[in-house]
């Protein structure tokens, strides 16, 4: 079994490899401000203050971190644009079911393939597994990848000095795996999760879904809903022929072990509020707003 200490340093060394962890940082302090003050609709002054940067620099990190202007972000967190991500989203599953994760409206949508394992190896707490992570720079912070040989199994997120309690965290889920710190081996698959150019339906991403049936029925239906929309917890729950299980729907989202990748971000309440999210809502505003830029919102 593994010890939770961080021996790999590479994230806590200035370099290139931790832009996209100083642009998140200057990112979340933008949402935390854009939050408490988008009724007023503030200035790309008072944003870039929060954020401590200054209005161009702040231009220009939106451009670069989500190709997507500050205004066009704050727009995104609103209620109303939340509203519009909802409409229609019980014909959204519908639609997916024809059309599969690699249809024509998941043009800039990560392509996965999945797999779920058996009952048994979830019951057994992940007994024989052997589990191996990495911490690695996002756009979202510092992602912590989980990897099987048979794909990724686990992806989780952190601000920095709490990476070993979000390690901490996943582990708990599969207590009984043995775990194995393998920055080298997880790379490659950081890479594919969040570098958009490696977005390719001919090259899916594989994923292995551990919990239980009922779980892993939530999570298959997180994976038809296409970048740039959303559905609510009754819809899943309607998909997956259990209309009146809209809150252990929620309760299976939040245990999604493979944030962002099944898109858990994309479940919103009926109203379009955000509700909850495992790791900060913060984080879910921000997977929602990059997002908007990747579809084109203007």
């Amino acid at each position: 079994m593994m010890t939770l200490a961080i021996h790999d340093q590479r994230l806590a060394k200035p370099g290139p490899q931790n832009a996209a962890l100083r642009d998140y940082d200057s990112v979340r302090r933008a949402i935390a401000f854009i939050s408490e003050n988008w009724r007023a609709q503030p200035t790309i002054e008072a944003m870039a203050d929060a954020a401590g940067v200054t209005p161009d620099e702040l231009h220009h990190l939106f451009r670069r971190w989500a190709s997507i202007t500050p205004k066009a972000f704050m727009q995104a967190l609103t209620l109303d644009h939340a509203k519009g991500l909802l409409r229609d989203s019980a014909s959204i599953l519908d639609a997916a079911l024809d059309s599969g994760l690699s249809g024509p409206g998941r043009l800039h949508d990560l392509f996965v393939t999945h797999e779920a394992m058996s009952p048994g190896e979830w019951k057994n707490g992940g007994a024989g597994l052997t589990l191996r992570y990495g911490f690695h720079p996002s756009p979202f912070g510092t992602a912590i990848v989980i990897a099987t040989d048979r794909g990724l199994s686990g992806l989780a997120f952190a601000d920095h000095g709490e990476e070993k309690i979000a390690l901490a965290d996943m582990t708990r889920r599969w207590p009984n795996a043995t775990y194995v710190e393998d920055h080298e081996g997880t790379a490659p698959l950081a890479a594919r999760i969040f570098d958009t150019k490696l977005w390719r339906p001919d090259q899916p991403l594989r994923v292995v879904l551990i919990g239980t049936d009922f779980e892993v029925r939530v999570w298959e239906t997180l994976l038809k809903i296409p970048m740039g929309r959303a559905v609510s917890y009754s819809d899943i729950a309607c998909n997956i022929n259990s209309p009146k299980a809209s809150r252990a729907v929620g309760a299976a989202v939040g245990k999604n072990p493979v944030s962002f990748v099944v898109p858990c971000h994309r479940a919103l309440g009926k109203s379009g509020t955000l509700t909850g999210y495992h790791w900060g809502v913060t984080r879910k505003q921000a997977m929602l707003g990059w997002e908007a830029g990747r579809v084109g919102m203007q």
